[in-house]
């Protein structure tokens, strides 16, 4: 074996070995590409779910509101009336006052049921902390979306590299991989929200 056959065999082998590396590297930037698109297909579920109970909450709510202003207001016609006839029976006047008594109880009980759960306090208290939970949710989306994009990016950087034998592509592709890995990172714990994502 000559010297120049022996310098191409350690060439040769050291191309193997590159090669390698930057299989595994695409093969680990395709597992972060297949997390990073689960996550953001989750945000993206969670944000929808979130937005329909919260609508639905806000509905019960409004309807629950006009329910109790219906009965404040046919109590307080009633409290009115008996101020009108005063010429009313005792019996007559006790059947109005009861009545009046049971709406404002159910009035009441609209306003805030801590045992159902029901109450227009509970129902705010609900719709509140089911939008705060889509807005988590939309807020997270789109790191997802620009992490994928840059891990798509480094996966056709390194392939390039891997094909070209250049070290400058594959540098590159592993900044880009990084910063998709970052971006990823902070979809999934929202540690920082960038004013230019979302």
């Amino acid at each position: 074996m000559t010297w120049d056959d022996l310098r191409r065999q350690a060439t040769d082998d050291n191309r193997k070995d590159r090669d390698r590396l930057i299989g595994v590297y695409i093969g680990v930037l395709a597992v972060l590409l297949a997390i990073c698109g689960m996550g953001g297909g989750n945000a993206a579920k969670e944000a929808t779910l979130k937005n329909i109970e919260a609508t639905n909450t806000w509905s019960f709510f409004q309807a629950k509101n006009l329910r109790r202003q219906v009965l404040r207001t046919q109590s307080e016609e009633l409290e009115l009336w008996l101020i009108k006839e005063p010429q009313l029976t005792e019996a007559a006047k006790s059947a109005i006052t009861a009545k009046i008594a049971s709406y404002k109880q159910q009035a009441d009980l609209l306003t805030s049921d801590e045992k159902s759960g029901e109450g227009l306090d509970q129902l705010w208290n609900k719709g509140k902390a089911l939008e705060s939970a889509r807005d988590i949710a939309m807020a997270r989306d789109p790191y997802f979306d620009y992490g994928q994009a840059l891990l798509q990016i480094a996966i056709v950087l390194a392939s390039v590299a891997l094909i070209s034998s250049g070290n400058f592509l594959l540098v590159v592709s592993v900044a880009i991989g990084a910063a998709g890995t970052l971006l990823m990172s902070n979809g999934f714990l929202l540690l920082t929200r960038l004013p230019i994502i979302g």
